[in-house]
């Protein structure tokens, strides 16, 4: 009887304690932060180009929405985007280092339409008759001659930051199609980010 027993013990809850105990130690053990943050990166990278490609845009860039300090002497916070990830076109000039940091009270125009109605297109900065939303000037500085631009959204619903696709060599109608497609890729890259966020 005692061989019964000890047999039992060894040859069943032996290898079953062992993968209980191994389970709950891989459990603790803290996630690599670093290494998930730059997993979701490419991710998001390989979206970007994916897109770029499939609908001949120059420059895509998601802008994310992020807290930069605080008013004095309210203390409250400080409301302000930055553009973490863009694809160029290698003939084509990055803006990435200029928009870092922006309050989002310079683009309350354009920012408020993107909340307002999920996404905006401007296939024409020239064409007068087309709503700019105040992004003229920093079109026509960055050589942008048409632009559309997403809401990303968590899976709360709110924005947590802005897809933009843009064409520089050449204006650009899309169809109503194109609009649709790229809503669902901007809410595809919502829960990407908002994944990232939640580990954070």
């Amino acid at each position: 009887m005692n061989e019964v027993i000890i047999a039992f013990l060894t040859g069943v809850l032996g290898p079953i304690s062992i993968i209980i105990i191994k389970h709950y130690l891989e459990k603790r053990k803290k996630k690599d932060t670093v290494v998930e943050a730059v997993v979701n990166a490419n991710v998001v990278c390989d979206e970007l180009e994916k897109i770029s490609e499939e609908f001949g845009a120059d420059r895509v860039w998601i802008a994310q929405f992020h807290n930069g300090g605080h008013y004095y002497p309210t203390g409250k916070s400080i409301q302000k985007f930055s553009i973490f990830f863009e694809n160029v076109k290698r003939s084509q000039d990055s803006i990435q280092r200029t928009f870092q940091n922006i309050p989002v009270n310079l683009f309350s125009k354009s920012l408020g339409a993107v909340l307002d109605k999920s996404y905006i297109e401007i296939p024409d900065y020239k064409d007068e008759t087309i709503a700019t939303y105040g992004l003229k000037h920093i079109a026509e500085e960055n050589g942008t001659k048409s632009s559309y631009l997403f809401a990303i959204n968590n899976v709360e619903d709110r924005c947590i930051a802005v897809l933009a696709v843009e064409y520089t060599h050449r204006r650009k109608t899309l169809n109503a199609e194109n609009i649709v497609e790229l809503r669902l890729e901007a809410s595809k890259l919502g829960g990407v980010l908002n994944s990232q966020l939640k580990r954070q």
